[in-house]
């Protein structure tokens, strides 16, 4: 079996920004400034499975925002 046949058995966690943009950390590195986690952690699947059904408006939050406001001034 070849290095990029074998599994990856990498535990990640999910993390979020302050945009609500998600993302997968693997677990034993430092999570970037700027990131938290949410306190999901998993295989790579896992982490992008729990990922898929949290994260349904994939808008940052600024736009959301934006078009909030736009949206209650008409």
């Amino acid at each position: 079996m070849s290095q990029n046949e074998q599994e990856d058995t990498t535990i990640y966690q999910v993390v979020i920004n302050e945009e609500e943009q998600y993302s997968i950390w693997p677990e034993y590195r430092k999570i970037p400034y700027g990131w938290r986690g949410v306190g999901k952690s998993g295989l790579k699947q896992e982490c992008l499975e729990y990922i898929k059904q949290v994260w349904t408006d994939m808008r940052p939050l600024s736009l959301r925002k934006g078009m909030e406001q736009t949206v209650q001034s008409t």
